[in-house]
């Protein structure tokens, strides 16, 4: 039997009313946990492990699918109404959408968002089903320099293309950077920057950053200028996607796709990288490049859909080699392990049936997460008729809820306070929020893919440039890095046109 035919019966399995009950049911819960801060899809899995153990596998699997779909979608709710991100691959959504909600299209960027999640997820679930062997296989062999080299494209095209600024780009970078080295040193053990408290020995979550630095430094932001400007109901806007709306949004929906499948594939990758590569890409080829930092639609239906396609791809590597690339694949793996299934190649040929259906459950999923949300974008964004003083009451509500959700320690209070200030700090004086977040994110996967490339390489710098793929992705830094400076100087060793008036005619005279 080929695949094909396995996907039918999928389907058919998928398509019971019981199934579909808990499709609905996931789906419902993780929009519900996205579009809280903190409470992602990994915890409610894990949550509701202990629960599914009575029922059959496939139902559990079905469920567990919808939750991790929903819980991708509701995280770009709250950043896109309330500027604050539910998932910490919801940060870029943040940037663009919440500008468009202050202007009014709150509906359209709600929008651009659900339906980029629905193409993104719908395409990243046909690939998963077409190429699971052929991108596990290329997956595999990237070795950490291949990684360490996409991290650090990805560092340059911060500082190098995003903002007006270098140097304030930089600043914010590298207090990223430092605060992503907070914790134990993975190789010798030691304390970095912990200042004696145990419970900075994990490091500091991406997701009290994110939320202190978006949500609670724009709450102080708003509240430090109350009193110079009335306090005004930010508009809804017309409630659908126009057309200019649809024509803007198609093709950042596609390269999203592009970026986020193979990204959430690679054993190092995630969905973070890819919406940023994404919102970056979307900035460079706009023609209305004006709009960005203001509300640029294709700044949302970008790394929307590179969000979730680098959630479809995330299951290739899980489903054919047994390999977690984040921590809801991790939870959903131990689910596997607790019915007494055995993840890893062989699980397609021991398994198919089990497989098929939840490859088929995500397609259902896309499709009831697409047909419950798209409705309700006008009545989200309703929201935003709240005045000010209680909307931001109620985002540092639930800031504060969701910082405290992600470990259950006082400390994250704390620091959610520390850094909402140093949020505060950052508008006040024009530092780029966005650096300081990516920063935060790779600065601990790039000081490990270093030291490992180091280890292989015997200690050599040599090690570093042992793969094709890193070669290739340095040449691209080099280009970034170079380019500006070689137009800027054959700018200058342009000949300049002198005018030279024409004295004939007085000559004659």
């Amino acid at each position: 039997m080929n695949n094909f035919d396995w996907l039918l019966q999928g389907f058919e399995q998928a398509a019971t009313p019981m199934n579909l009950l808990y499709a609905v049911i996931g789906v419902l819960l993780g929009t519900a946990v996205g579009v809280l801060p903190g409470i992602g899809p990994a915890m409610t899995v894990a949550l509701l492990l202990p629960i599914t153990y009575n029922v059959s596998p496939s139902a559990a699997f079905i469920m567990f699918a919808g939750i991790y779909y929903g819980g991708m979608y509701g995280g770009s709710t709250t950043s896109i109404l309330l500027n604050t991100p539910g998932e910490s691959s919801s940060v870029i959504t943040a940037i663009e959408g919440n500008k468009m909600a202050k202007a009014g299209r709150a509906a359209q960027a709600l929008a651009t968002a659900a339906i980029g999640s629905f193409v993104a997820g719908t395409i990243g679930t046909v690939l998963l089903v077409l190429f699971a062997p052929v991108v596990s296989k290329f997956a595999v062999t990237l070795g950490a320099p291949s990684y360490l080299a996409i991290m650090l494209l990805a560092l340059v095209a911060v500082t190098a293309v995003l903002g007006s600024s270098k140097l304030r780009g930089a600043i914010s970078l590298f207090l990223g950077l430092a605060i992503g080295l907070v914790g134990i040193d993975f190789l010798t053990g030691q304390p970095r920057a912990t200042f004696g408290i145990p419970q900075l020995s994990d490091g500091i979550d991406i997701v009290v950053v994110a939320v202190a630095v978006f949500a609670l430094g724009e709450a102080l932001w708003v509240a430090a200028h109350l009193r110079r400007r009335p306090a005004d109901v930010i508009p809804v806007g017309r409630p659908w996607m126009g057309k200019e709306d649809w024509k803007r949004s198609w093709k950042p929906w596609l390269r999203g796709t592009a970026y986020g499948f193979p990204f959430g594939a690679l054993p190092a990758g995630g969905a973070e990288l890819p919406t940023f590569l994404s919102y970056m890409t979307e900035k460079k080829l706009s023609k209305h490049k004006d709009e960005f930092g203001k509300g640029a639609i294709e700044g949302v239906a970008g790394p929307e859909a590179a969000n979730n396609a680098s959630a479809a791809g995330t299951l290739v590597p899980m489903l054919s080699l047994g390999l977690p690339t984040n921590a809801t694949a991790a939870v959903m793996l131990t689910a596997f392990v607790s019915y007494g299934i055995q993840p890893g190649p062989t699980l397609f040929e021991k398994e198919p049936l089990l497989i098929w259906t939840l490859i088929a459950s995500l397609f259902i999923g896309n499709f009831l997460l697409l047909v419950l949300n798209l409705p309700l974008a006008p009545l989200w964004a309703k929201l935003l008729r709240t005045p000010r003083p209680y909307l931001y009451a109620g985002i540092l509500f639930f800031a504060t809820l969701g910082a405290f959700a992600v470990n259950l320690q006082w400390l994250d209070l704390a620091l959610l306070l520390l850094f909402g200030l140093m949020g505060l700090m950052m508008r006040r004086f024009g530092l780029p929020v966005l650096p300081l977040i990516i920063g935060v994110i790779l600065g601990p996967r790039i000081e490990r893919q270093l030291r490992q490339s180091l280890q292989l390489g015997g200690g050599e710098w040599s090690g570093l440039f042992n793969e094709p793929v890193a070669i290739g992705v340095y040449v691209l830094i080099a280009i970034m890095l170079l380019a500006p400076l070689i137009m800027r100087a054959l700018h200058k060793t342009e000949p300049e046109l002198v005018h030279v008036p024409d004295t004939r005619k007085k000559e004659n005279a």
